[in-house]
């Protein structure tokens, strides 16, 4: 039994909280909202990301960063991967000295081009030992709901990471363990891009062959950037890599696939941020950063850079699936 600290009430970071609690570790939910952690205690429901879910009477939720933290064994950050660092620059001097620090965040920083884990340790002066990822093929809703899924808990240190994996373990999740960092962070923050195109190609009215295609082709470019960058191409076939994108690209519980099929239909971005209650998809500005990241790598990527042209340049979509099927064909 750990004591677990949740960092962000969203729907990831309510759910994990239900996970680890469920799991039977004592747990605090940080909302940034003094309203909603108060609505959260009091009902034990989240109804703005999970309405209608039951939350385990082991989680208390407050809006007390500082309170949050103290004596947290476990810091989960699950804040949107743009605003990390400067919700840690808030809350670094509350960490305890031996906590893990754990992040849910999926993206590239947009500026720097960092992973994650690389801002958590610049931000918090943090070993890179302590810094662990949990990445796979996790549909919040369905997680919540107590549905059979699986994990990665990455971490350099093999120790760290059996640790998390022991307290968040339950009958409905079951985590593995990963030493490679940067594979599982690559592929969580490249898959909600293809999940832009796959939901792009369903506004369209294309079907289950265009979308096997995105996915394996996707599956193919993100491999190149994660190998670039110093993965291990193991990771990407398994539930961080394959696991995440094929659950993205395919769900409509997917925020990410369901704004590219408002942008499919012929939406603007700010008319699929309207239709989806105001939320901007991860992939939209991932588009930015990853793309910006393969550059750095010299990688091709044709299906991110595809996106990064709708999303930001305004290119039109029939147009931009043809220029993808018209590329010069070569050896797969």
């Amino acid at each position: 039994m750990v004591q677990v600290a949740v960092m962000g009430a969203g729907s990831w970071g309510t759910t994990l909280a239900k996970v680890f609690a469920d799991a039977g570790n004592p747990v605090t939910l940080w909302a940034r909202r003094e309203q909603q952690a108060r609505r959260i205690q009091i009902t034990r429901e989240n109804r703005d990301y999970l309405p209608g879910l039951s939350l385990p009477n082991g989680l208390t939720a407050t809006a007390d960063a500082q309170a949050t933290l103290a004596d947290a064994d476990v810091v989960v950050l699950a804040v949107p991967s743009q605003t990390l660092r400067d919700n840690l620059t808030r809350w670094r001097e509350f960490i305890p000295e031996s906590a893990t620090l754990l992040s849910l965040a999926k993206g590239i920083e947009r500026d720097t081009h960092m992973r994650m884990s690389e801002v958590i340790a610049e931000v918090g002066e943090f070993d890179n030992e302590r810094i662990a990822v949990l990445s796979g093929p996790n549909l919040a809703r369905e997680v919540a709901s107590e549905q059979p899924a699986a994990t990665v808990i990455a971490c350099i240190d093999e120790n760290r990471a059996r640790l998390v994996q022991a307290a968040v373990a339950t009958g409905y999740f079951r985590p593995y363990t990963n030493t490679d960092v940067i594979g599982c962070e690559i592929g969580g923050a490249c898959k909600n891009v293809i999940a832009l195109a796959c939901g792009m190609a369903a506004g369209q009215g294309l079907g289950e062959n265009t979308r096997a295609t995105i996915i394996t082709r996707g599956l193919a470019e993100i491999t190149r950037l994660g190998t670039a960058a110093g993965a291990e191409a193991k990771t990407f076939s398994g539930l961080a890599g394959l696991g995440d994108l094929v659950a993205t690209c395919a769900s409509p519980l997917s925020r990410n696939r369901t704004f590219g099929e408002r942008l499919g239909k012929g939406d603007t971005v700010e008319q699929a941020q309207h239709a989806t209650h105001g939320q901007v998809a991860e992939g939209v500005i991932s588009s930015v950063s990853v793309s910006a990241l393969a550059a750095d790598h010299g990688v091709e990527m044709p299906i991110t850079a595809a996106v990064h042209g709708v999303c930001h340049q305004g290119l039109d979509v029939p147009d931009t699936i043809r220029a993808l099927m018209g590329r010069s064909r070569k050896a797969e």
